[in-house]
């Protein structure tokens, strides 16, 4: 199965994402801020990143536009995920670079069903193809 990068600051969240994954299958990787989980998707390489949108100092929006500038990480697709799905926030959250999103609170079934159609679509950075 993939390799998944978990950046949350919740832990119940944290935990229970890690849990749906792990027993989906997946090997989980985790992170706890946006500058831990910047440096962990360049050190691991993920095929997939879940990322928190809201959350203290480098938030979730400021860490993915870093990764997907970085010819190193730009084509992991990330998945957004976020407790405020209002008007405008998935333009948002889709223009800083984030392949899908997912409001909280998801079901299992969301999360893994978002999952699986984020694996099986190859990314491509959102500037284009690498040389």
């Amino acid at each position: 199965m993939a390799r998944i990068l978990i950046i949350e600051d919740n832990p119940a969240n944290l935990k229970l994402a890690l849990a749906i994954l792990h027993y989906a299958g997946h090997e989980t990787l985790a992170a706890i801020d946006g500058e831990e989980g910047v440096a962990a998707a360049r050190r691991e390489r993920p095929d997939l990143i879940l990322m928190d949108v809201q959350m203290p100092g480098m938030n979730g929006l400021e860490a993915t536009r870093l990764l997907k500038q970085d010819t190193a990480t730009a084509a992991i697709p990330v998945l957004g995920l976020t407790a405020f799905a209002m008007k405008g926030d998935a333009e948002r959250i889709l223009a800083a670079g984030c392949d899908a999103y997912l409001p909280k609170p998801y079901s299992h079934a969301q999360l893994t069903g978002a999952v699986t159609a984020l694996l099986a679509t190859p990314c491509q950075p959102r500037w284009g193809p690498l040389p």
